[in-house]
């Protein structure tokens, strides 16, 4: 990719501009001075937050909306079909996909911190992001999910310090320009792209060699070892909870359900108590890494603890949504096995009665090919609830149903649907609607339920916990 596709050019026009990721790459250029057009086909909050920066919106995706730009950006989700597409690729400006652009503003800062790994990437970038922004750091973010102290997924900064979310999936993250890179763990994930953990690995390493200044590494985690390996000519910082690692954590207490208090270490001498407000031995571990970031960015240990202190979570990582009727309602991200497993064994410890876990499998080929380790993961909770797969980008070749996986949970809950059937918009309501109408009528004083998924199985969530309110409306 070109670095320099930018330079000469006014208008940049963002097909699909309300996306969460384009949201933050809208705020970075518009603060750089860039004249900014977009369109979207669905009024979100993010939306209106485009609009409040001045930015022009089109409502509807239509050829004539690229007028005037002379370069055009579209997100991943955007169907080769589209018409605005058809017609950006027809017009002879250059067009980039939203992860070529990033790659591009991250080459832009001195110190481009990059936030990889599987699970917990969303949440350590947010950590960092909250940390350096609590210490008074005019950073520049790009976040998964929302957070709440930069009121959304990204902020554009002055300073030379990028925090970034660095996805692995179809090596999306060899885009970027990192100078900081931060490998949380490695696990199997996107096996429809990637076909083995060894390709993982080798994606990783590469990932690992274009830091340009150090990598802040799970010093714990095997396979991450394994992809810095012959890695030279950058520091190599690593944390974890082993007193072998530069960073680690002593006397870790739990608090109360969602509290966990440390003591942080530096190879071998206390720096000082952490206490995170988000549950889980996983937190303990992504607040290692985001310590280890901020320190090496010169931030001191005292804006670290507040930092810390001070993060509550991102947008759907283990998200309250609400209490009623004594059944505490949340809502999370996870969808491989590994993040489940360490999201339900953390609620597990937490001291509800009961846990619900309710999940929407996610892409047909991932449920088909990791099938026994979701089983494994959805026997922790006490009752595990299912919804319809969710394809997405996919077509169900692999033959793969909702029972296929409740079939091997013992007591799991599921809606047999018409397989043969297409699965439409009212299909998904319906199938909403039934979990929701099971969980009220089931769930006691006492119990947390928890949405499981990266689709749009939140809205159940927000079902339940309206339900419980005694308003009937779902939607």
């Amino acid at each position: 990719m070109n670095k320099d596709i930018l330079k000469g050019k006014k208008h940049i026009h963002f097909i699909g501009i309300g996306g969460s990721g384009m949201y933050p790459l809208a705020q970075i250029l518009h603060s750089q001075g860039y004249y900014l057009t977009g369109s979207d086909n669905n009024e979100t909050e993010t939306l209106e937050a485009v609009r409040k920066m001045g930015i022009p919106v089109f409502m509807g995706q239509k050829a004539e909306n690229i007028e005037g730009a002379d370069l055009i950006v579209h997100t991943a989700a955007i169907m080769a079909d589209n018409p605005e597409l058809i017609a950006s690729k027809a017009s002879g400006v250059p067009v980039l996909e939203r992860s070529e652009l990033l790659g591009i503003v991250t080459s832009w800062y001195d110190n481009a911190i990059c936030v990889s790994g599987t699970p917990g990437n969303t949440t350590t970038t947010s950590m960092i992001t909250q940390i350096l922004y609590t210490a008074g750091v005019d950073l520049s973010a790009f976040i998964g999910g929302k957070l709440p102290c930069i009121g959304g997924s990204g902020r554009a900064g002055k300073s030379d310090i990028m925090v970034c979310e660095s996805c692995e999936f179809v090596d999306t993250f060899l885009k970027l320009y990192p100078d900081i890179a931060v490998i949380l763990n490695i696990d199997e994930d996107h096996l429809d792209y990637f076909k083995n953990l060894e390709n993982i690995i080798k994606s990783f390493h590469k990932f690992a060699e274009n830091a340009t200044k150090a990598l802040i590494i799970n010093g714990d985690d095997a396979n991450t070892l394994k992809a810095v390996e012959g890695i030279s000519g950058k520091e190599i910082i690593t944390f974890g909870l082993e007193a072998k690692n530069d960073y680690y954590a002593k006397d870790i207490t739990r608090i109360s359900g969602m509290e966990t208090e440390y003591t942080l270490m530096h190879k071998n001498e206390s720096l000082g108590k952490i206490r995170l407000h988000v549950a889980g031995m996983h937190n303990v571990l992504n607040s290692l890494a985001a310590a280890a970031s901020a320190f090496y960015v010169n931030v001191p240990f005292d804006s670290i603890q507040k930092g810390l202190s001070d993060f509550r979570g991102a947008g759907r990582r283990f998200e309250l949504i609400g209490k009623e009727k004594g059944i505490t309602i949340v809502d999370d991200y996870a969808h491989h096995p590994t993040e489940l497993s360490v999201t339900l064994n953390a609620a597990m410890g937490m001291g509800y009665k009961r846990v619900w876990a309710v999940f929407q499998p996610f892409t047909f080929s991932r449920t088909a090919i990791l099938l026994d380790d979701f089983v494994k993961a959805l026997s922790i909770p006490d009752i595990a609830v299912l919804t319809d797969i969710m394809g997405s980008r996919e077509k169900n070749t692999y033959n793969i149903f909702t029972r296929n996986l409740a079939e091997k949970i013992d007591g799991c809950v599921y809606f047999p649907q018409d397989e043969k059937a297409e699965y439409t918009d009212e299909r998904k309501y319906e199938n909403f609607r039934q979990v929701c109408d099971y969980v009220c009528e089931n769930a006691k004083d006492g119990d947390l339920v928890i949405t499981l998924g990266c689709g749009d199985v939140y809205k159940v969530a927000k079902m339940i916990y309206k339900k419980l309110k005694g308003k009937e409306q779902y939607a």
